[in-house]
């Protein structure tokens, strides 16, 4: 059965007839803020119209430029794997998924990614709920993020975002848009304040941000490192970085290493986190990045519990998968208020 807050165009792109080629079958997974189908071959990603305060998909022009800014930015790390921009056309009452240049502008309804698919049984986080995760794939990882972070912008503009009130400005808008779920959905209040004023106390520490800063630390990174946008195949693929806003990608490295260590203590996996930050640092000469860590990790786990929520929250979600985002939200801010209180 359909689920009758889709949009007309969800229901058609999941049956097989709308992609050429024919696939066997096509699967929906929805984040907060995509519609992604899976193909055979190919994943096809589109944007919901939301606005949360952070990203702005409100309307179809600015979807158009967020698609392209997602293939631009990933093709940093995965060239082969973001292939086009797509176009969904509307004729009458009549869908069409084309190539954004073979379709009539006036017909346009939604715009979309063409991606190659990875092999499921490769993606990290399956990876990891086979049990399979090997010291020798963390290291890997490490192998590509050195080099990729060397390379990355780090100018005047993008240091900006290392000082303190600027990561102020992420780290308590956080905490303004969850503090409506508190004692509903997953958080505390004792919670909330604790991990409120641990960041509140770091933040101070003007001289940790300012030594950063002056070490050419904050680049333009990935912004969403964790193990759902890692696969492990033939060559490690890191993938799904952020495109919607410049802030979360701006970063210190830090904050991207903390994601992924954060993301293996959240599996329990705590030794190859470890792991992961020492080789990190000793490939990278990064020796300062551990006075950061904890403090980051805290941002990284907190931001996951968000997003969960969000998720949970969305009118057009199944109940499975709001209970299942609850519960995730939950072991989330329980890491957070850990790092929090370490």
């Amino acid at each position: 059965m359909q689920n009758k807050q889709f949009p007309d165009f969800v229901s058609f792109l999941q049956q097989p007839a709308a992609y050429a080629p024919l696939p066997s079958a096509v699967k929906l997974i929805q984040t907060h803020i995509s519609y992604v189908f899976i193909t055979d071959d190919f994943v096809y990603k589109f944007k919901k119209p939301v606005d949360f305060g952070f990203l702005d998909f409100t309307t179809l022009d600015k979807r158009r430029h967020f698609c392209q800014q997602e293939l631009l930015l990933n093709r940093r790390l995965c060239p082969s794997i973001y292939l086009e921009l797509v176009a969904l056309e509307k004729t009458d009452d009549t869908f069409s998924l084309k190539r954004h240049d073979l379709a009539k502008p006036g017909n346009i309804i939604e715009y979309g990614i063409k991606m190659k698919r990875m092999p499921e049984e490769k993606m990290m986080a399956n990876v990891i709920k086979a049990g399979r995760l090997a010291p020798e794939m963390i290291d890997a990882i490490c192998d590509v993020l050195v080099p990729f972070y060397a390379k990355a912008d780090d100018g005047p503009k993008i240091q900006e975002f290392g000082r303190p009130e600027a990561v102020r400005v992420n780290i308590f808008e956080n905490f303004s848009q969850t503090e409506a779920f508190i004692g509903r959905h997953s958080l505390s209040k004792d919670q909330f304040e604790r991990i409120r004023n641990f960041s509140t106390t770091f933040l101070q520490q003007d001289e940790l941000f300012a030594a950063r800063i002056s070490a050419g630390r904050i680049r333009d990174c990935h912004g969403d490192l964790y193990s759902a946008n890692i696969c492990l195949a033939d060559q490690v693929y890191i993938f799904d970085c952020i495109e919607f806003n410049e802030r979360f990608r701006y970063c210190d490295v830090a904050s991207d290493i903390a994601f992924l260590a954060m993301d293996l203590d959240y599996h329990g996996l705590e030794s190859l986190s470890r792991r992961f930050v020492a080789r990190f640092i000793k490939k990278s000469g990064d020796t300062d990045l551990e006075a950061m860590l904890n403090f980051y990790k805290c941002y990284r786990a907190y931001v996951r519990g968000k997003i969960n929520l969000f998720t949970a929250d969305a009118p057009e979600v199944d109940r499975e998968t709001k209970l299942q985002c609850q519960e995730m939200a939950g072991k989330y801010f329980q890491l957070a208020d850990r790092y929090a209180c370490q």
